[in-house]
């Protein structure tokens, strides 16, 4: 089959964007009918949920202040470097994924406030109802999100190729070098300077994401540490206990950290990566065309389409465990997308030219795809069985706890930094073996294009990945209101074993997070080297290097900053619990309210506070790296066309930057990631009667072992998924300015 006997899948797009959207209302009005227990659980829920709009409402108007002026910065600056058109369209693509990336944080949000009471609800009834109503409340979340990501994506390509996009004449000289035709290179050209023009979408995505998790990791880890060190360790009341003044605060902590912060966590994960695929689609223009283009476009479309399959045929036995139905939903979905990516791949990859695998290059460009989703599963079980309580880490530092809080503490963060050599092993493998048999099949750029193939493979199942990540803190929230509301003992039990699953979900969705950056990173590194036209980034040259060395010193600073403000928004709620209890005895009597308003504020102000500097210095870093180095000029080569010394390329050194600032970026997110899962769910290993049970001094030491944890997997390293394609993004986007 040649260029002319490709079959156009196009089409596919809307019907995929208009399915996911529709199911995601379908569902909806589903949980939105489901029973909403008893009064006293609507009250509980009606307070997370006031406290949830209001901390969305004042932290999307201090993230509108700062993407807004950043904005109108690359407007000005690209319209000055490249033309007015370009910089308005780089502006426009960047305000649309700001808004799309803010609106999916409220979706995952707005579901899930209304979904955790009733899978609580529904826990009155039976453990399948409340695992069904919470898995399909996350995929509204997942579903609704990537839908978005593919929408806006689409938008922009086909919005901006309608009005007409100007040559790229770098790209077009190339061409012409290469021996190709004007007309050829001519549409190259075109559709070059199309992509670029959308790239501002994904930095917009990934600005709103960063400040997102930020802001709702810091709020989340401030009120859970604050909730458990007064009201478990000081005060010894059960974990939700309503005299608890933070107890509230925490609930709604799950909602905004976990649900809105994650939803725009992946929301600019599928969103980056379509566009940085489509970067390097253009360079594989000869021999496909657009349909190599807009092949990323239509494989996630498929991808959704299997997701919605998958979340439909999850349920449950009454003694069947929660990780067992909810893992059957992704073998289907994987399956399913395997062979709807093998079709698009047969239908969209065959070049109009022989290469060396013959009419076999769809099937080298298959098989690439399927090593992304074989990447994607080990990741999600390598996170299971460093995360739950059935395996060897968790139950090392559950057993450590007997020795105290110290030996819980040096036990989990070797459990953290274990848990890197083995996803850092399986990323390496699926680069490699993407590369080589996109390089196998003779095209120029093949093995570079096989990675991103690779990279869309393991996104495939994003939507499903998302749902049982809002699954986690809907859960949560159901097993807490529960609690609160002093209902059955039954229902407890249903749901604490959601709970404890929720914990490994959310665990396995920052795993796959964190291994799609890691795929992803060379493919995007290998986009911002075609873009800024630098042909390799030699370590050797002092710019270079200290480029790199900025790179990794971000990652750490970016931590301790992360880390750090939610150590300073915990002692404000610390300090409000304690002057609770002292000011109204009555409290702990249980014959007064606590204040939940009042530690609820607090943590607000406290958390968009703390969220500024370090999401100013994961865009700052990059732009002074850039800035620098343009004017700085000290290490020249030669040029063995001219004969001439000439200055480095501008790029290379914030190509170092990109590069080492992402693998330390991708260990470091591995190490909070895995520790602080592993911490938690050893604490509910003892919570369930293992090695003394609640109240005991092993389970007071997992307490402070998982209070230490806490902002490292909710905070530090979800947000470090983010500041890895943050850093791709944004360098893409000034890349222009770079050549």
């Amino acid at each position: 089959m040649d260029a002319t006997a490709q079959i156009d899948l196009s089409f596919i797009i809307p019907i995929a964007i208009l399915a996911g959207l529709g199911f995601a209302a379908i569902l909806t009005r589903d949980i939105l009918r489901r029973d909403t227990g008893s009064d006293r659980m609507r009250e509980i829920t009606g307070a997370i949920q006031q406290g949830a709009r209001a901390f969305l409402r004042r932290q999307y108007k201090t993230i509108a202040i700062i993407a807004a002026a950043l904005a109108i910065l690359f407007a000005v600056a690209l319209g000055a470097q490249k033309g007015l058109l370009a910089g308005f369209e780089t502006a426009g693509a960047f305000a649309l994924g700001a808004t799309f990336s803010a609106l999916s944080g409220y979706i995952g949000m707005h579901i899930a406030i209304r979904s955790n009471v009733r899978s609580a609800a529904g826990s009155l009834k039976s453990f399948n109802d409340a695992l069904v109503i919470a898995l399909r409340g996350g995929a509204v979340s997942g579903l609704s999100i990537v839908s978005m990501s593919l929408a806006g994506v689409a938008l922009l390509y086909y919005g901006y190729g309608a009005l007409g996009s100007a040559i790229n004449p770098t790209t077009f000289n190339d061409c012409i070098t290469a021996g190709y035709t004007i007309a050829l290179c001519t549409a190259k050209a075109t559709e070059d300077s199309l992509i670029l023009s959308i790239v501002g979408f994904g930095f917009g995505a990934s600005l709103v994401a960063l400040f997102a998790q930020l802001g709702g990791g810091i709020y989340t880890k401030a009120a859970d540490v604050g909730a458990d060190l007064v009201g478990k360790v000081e005060a010894g009341i059960p974990e939700d206990d309503p005299r608890n003044p933070a107890v509230v605060a925490d609930l709604v902590g799950d909602n905004v950290g976990d649900c809105a912060g994650r939803g725009a966590d992946l929301f600019e994960s599928t969103a980056a990566e379509n566009i940085g695929a489509m970067v390097l689609g253009v360079v594989l223009f000869p021999y496909f065309g657009i349909a190599g283009v807009i092949f990323p476009l239509v494989a996630r479309s498929f991808g959704l389409v299997a997701s919605i399959v998958g979340v439909f045929v999850v349920r449950a036995r009454e003694d069947e465990a929660p990780m067992s139905a909810l893992n059957r939903g992704y073998i289907v979905t994987s399956v399913l997308a395997a062979i709807l990516f093998g079709v698009a791949a047969w239908a969209m990859l065959q070049p109009s030219t022989p290469t060396a695998s013959g009419g076999l290059t769809w099937a080298y460009y298959w098989v690439c795809g399927i090593a992304g989703m074989v990447t994607a599963v080990v990741y999600v079980w390598v996170t299971q069985y460093y995360t739950e309580a059935r395996y060897r880490p968790v139950r090392d530092i559950a057993k450590s706890s007997e020795t105290g809080p110290a030996t819980n503490i040096i036990s989990g963060f070797a459990v953290g930094l274990e848990a890197t050599a083995i996803p850092a092993v399986v990323v390496s493998i699926a680069i490699l073996f993407s590369f080589w048999l996109g390089q196998s099949t003779g095209i120029p750029g093949g093995g570079i294009y096989g990675t991103a193939i690779a990279t869309m493979g393991m996104l495939a199942t994003a939507a499903y990945i998302l749902a049982m990540d809002t699954f986690g803190p809907i859960v949560d929230n159901g097993a807490g209101i529960i609690e609160m509301a002093g209902m059955s003992e039954a229902a407890r039990r249903n749901m604490d074993k959601l709970d404890a699953a929720g914990n490994t979900t959310k665990a396995l969705t920052k795993g796959y997070a964190v291994g799609s950056a890691a795929l992803a990173a060379f493919l995007l590194f290998n986009a911002f080297l075609s873009e800024a036209r630098v042909k390799a980034v030699d370590l050797a040259h002092p710019e270079t290097f200290i480029g790199g060395f900025m790179g990794a010193a971000l990652v750490f600073l970016f931590t301790a900053f992360a880390i750090r403000a939610v150590g300073r928004a915990a002692w404000s709620i610390i300090k409000d619990v304690r002057d609770q209890f002292r000011e109204n005895p009555g409290i702990m009597a249980g014959t007064v309210k606590p204040d939940y308003g009042r530690t609820v504020d607090i943590c607000t102000r406290s958390a968009l506070r703390e969220m500024v500097v370090p999401g100013i210095l994961a865009v700052a870093t990059p732009l002074a790296v850039a800035l620098i180095f343009r004017f700085v000029k000290i290490t020249y080569v030669l040029n063995p066309v001219t004969s001439l010394l000439e200055p480095i390329p501008t790029g290379e050194p914030l190509g170092a930057t990109l590069m080492v600032g992402t693998i330390a970026g991708v260990l470091m997110a591995l190490v909070l990631n895995t520790g602080g899962g592993a911490w938690d769910n050893a604490k509910k290993f003892i919570e369930a009667g293992n090695l003394g049970g609640k109240g005991s001094p092993t389970h007071k030491a997992a307490v402070v072992g998982d209070t230490v944890g806490d902002p490292f997997k909710d905070t530090a390293g979800p947000s470090l998924h983010i500041l890895v394609k943050l850093l791709s993004t944004i360098t893409l986007v000034i890349a222009p300015l770079l050549v």
